[in-house]
């Protein structure tokens, strides 16, 4: 019998760099208020759900979001590097429009989606992706016949996406990866399939709504 790993893809929870569409990259940057509302519907949207073990990108926000979901199941969060967001090298901490400015020959690169181009001291698309497979597929295969959750990024999940969808690295993105989305996929010896997407129900309502007033 074919042996089947179903993963739990989530995006970490809202920043403040989100918000200000500054790239993160592998800047440690940690969650904002409402990522960490976003990480509390979280848990509560996969309550009844079974986990056999939840693993994180190394990084604050991905961490944060992971170690909520973890914590009420008993479990530790698995910390896993090569879950972290892609190396954007010299672009990362400028937003989108500086970018533009500064380097606008990377930046066309970049929009493009040129599998070898890599920002100065970042990753290309080419090893970020194999970066990713590898990493869902090697921890997938430690679980079979389980549901395991993996908590990263929104360039992680991406490719993640891709490589299930049979979809090219350079191909325009039409889905979302939103912050705190549940994504579902199935992982064989095969390879990866596409269960279900941008699942973000739990995130209906404002964020202040729910939250606790402090006395």
């Amino acid at each position: 019998m074919q042996a089947v790993t179903r993963v739990l893809a989530i995006r970490h929870g809202e920043t403040a760099w989100n918000l200000a569409a500054r790239i993160q990259g592998q800047l440690d940057i940690g969650l904002n208020e409402t990522g960490r509302w976003q990480a509390r519907r979280l848990v509560q949207a996969l309550a009844d759900e079974p986990l056999a073990a939840v693993y994180a990108s190394d990084l604050a926000r991905a961490h944060d979001t992971a170690l909520a979901l973890a914590a009420p199941r008993g479990l530790t969060v698995k910390v896993e590097p090569a879950l972290r967001e892609r190396g954007f090298g010299r672009f990362e901490g400028s937003t989108f429009a500086e970018i533009e400015s500064r380097w606008p020959g990377d930046s066309a690169r970049w929009r493009r989606r040129e599998p070898l181009f890599a920002p100065g001291g970042g990753e290309t698309l080419v090893d970020f992706y194999a970066r990713c497979i590898e990493v869902a597929t090697r921890l997938a295969a430690r679980h079979p016949g389980e549901q395991i959750a993996l908590v990263s990024h929104g360039g992680v999940l991406d490719c993640l996406y891709r490589a299930a969808t049979h979809i090219a690295l350079d191909a325009p993105r039409s889905w979302d990866v939103g912050n705190a989305s549940i994504n579902r996929l199935l992982v064989t010896p095969q390879g990866l399939s596409l269960v279900g997407w941008g699942d973000n129900f739990h995130l209906d309502g404002h964020p202040a709504d729910a939250l606790p007033v402090e006395t």
